[in-house]
């Protein structure tokens, strides 16, 4: 039995008929709880020639408490800036995560701003999730002789609360993860599976961003600090790259992260290269978030479903957000929001185990 498996409940949103915003797919969503208490859901909305907009909608219950619709409501975000317009007329504004973050009292946004300088993480906040203020994008102090402003990134997110960094510090933490040269799955699914994994490459990492005292909480122009790598491929599943998927979500075990692992797919030959992602947890130290407590050896949701190895990008699941059932007196209940085929909307749920599984951190 793998703990923490996922279960399917539906396909809960699919590119709507006629709607020129999704001709390329609905993916890859954000969700939250709003002040009143309602789930609503932030998918990216795919236009003709990959344009990227950030979507809103409401999410619907039946009677036994699963979602099983959206009503959309309308944008989000969708490209204004610079930094996310590209050359030409494309851009995008992508796969967006959100968490409540209590020290700034605002729901923060960080999502991929596609601009003319590839894939970077950019931030908005909001007070009531219906209407957005921009932040610009996340700046970085340098790592050793690494400058993470220059390095594309994707799949930021907020730890909720104020938490220590290494030095001790009063921080806002956030996960990301840095794209380096030759480390996109395209390429990396042509190279030997016996080659070594450089460490600092296709990995999570997480950085902080240090409240002094005394100092304006602004995450406007906030520089993120004290880059720590906090997990790299280990197992098969995950051989070519992982990714921080759904924001942190504290649980009675401490921190829960559902990741993305990337490997090669079954039938993957050097003319044609496939790859699969796949989903995975870990359960990071509540008080010290570099600590890895747990982390699954094998996945808890493969594709495997129609809508999800047959789309724009098949055979894939992707976690980006999740819900934890208190509305339904169910807190150890967790609904997961993924992007199926990189086309689709999928929603699963799991149960947190009362004991976590042995785990070798050897590994």
């Amino acid at each position: 039995m793998i703990p923490f498996k996922l279960n399917r409940i539906c396909t809960i949103m699919e590119p709507e008929a006629g709607n020129e915003y999704e001709v390329e797919g609905v993916l890859n969503p954000a969700v939250t709880r709003g002040p009143d208490g309602e789930l609503y859901i932030f998918p990216r909305l795919v236009a003709k020639d990959n344009y990227s907009r950030i979507g809103i909608g409401k999410v619907k219950f039946n009677t036994d408490g699963d979602p099983f619709e959206v009503e959309r409501l309308g944008i989000a975000l969708e490209p204004e800036m610079d930094y996310e317009k590209r050359p030409g007329g494309g851009g995008g504004c992508e796969d967006p995560r959100i968490s409540y973050v209590k020290s700034v009292e605002n729901y923060i946004m960080t999502y991929t701003a596609y601009g003319p300088d590839g894939p970077r993480i950019a931030m908005a906040k909001s007070k009531d999730l219906l209407s957005w203020e921009r932040l610009g994008l996340v700046c970085f102090s340098l790592y050793k002789p690494l400058d993470f402003n220059n390095v594309d990134d994707k799949d930021a997110s907020f730890f909720p609360t104020d938490l220590p960094s290494p030095h001790n510090h009063t921080s806002i933490a956030m996960l990301h993860r840095p794209l380096f040269p030759e480390s996109i799955p395209e390429k990396t699914v042509k190279l030997d599976d016996n080659r070594s994994i450089d460490q600092h490459r296709e990995s999570i990492w997480i950085s902080y961003f240090n409240l002094k005292e005394g100092q304006e909480t602004c995450l406007e122009h906030a520089q993120f600090t004290s880059h720590y790598r906090l997990a790299q491929p280990v197992y098969p599943w995950e051989k070519l790259k992982i990714g921080a998927g759904a924001p942190p979500i504290l649980t009675k075990h401490g921190w829960l992260m559902i990741y993305h692992g990337v490997r090669k797919h079954n039938d993957c030959t050097e003319d044609q290269p496939r790859y699969t992602y796949s989903a995975g947890v870990m359960v990071l130290s509540e008080n010290s978030p570099q600590e890895i407590i747990y982390r699954s050896p094998e996945p808890i949701l493969v594709p495997e479903l129609e809508d999800e190895t047959i789309g724009i990008v098949g055979n894939v699941v992707f976690p980006t957000g999740t819900d934890r059932r208190d509305d339904i007196g169910q807190p150890e209940r967790i609904d997961v929001y993924y992007g199926m085929a990189d086309n689709r909307i999928g929603v699963a749920k799991m149960t947190i185990p009362d004991v976590l599984p042995k785990y070798w951190k050897s590994l």
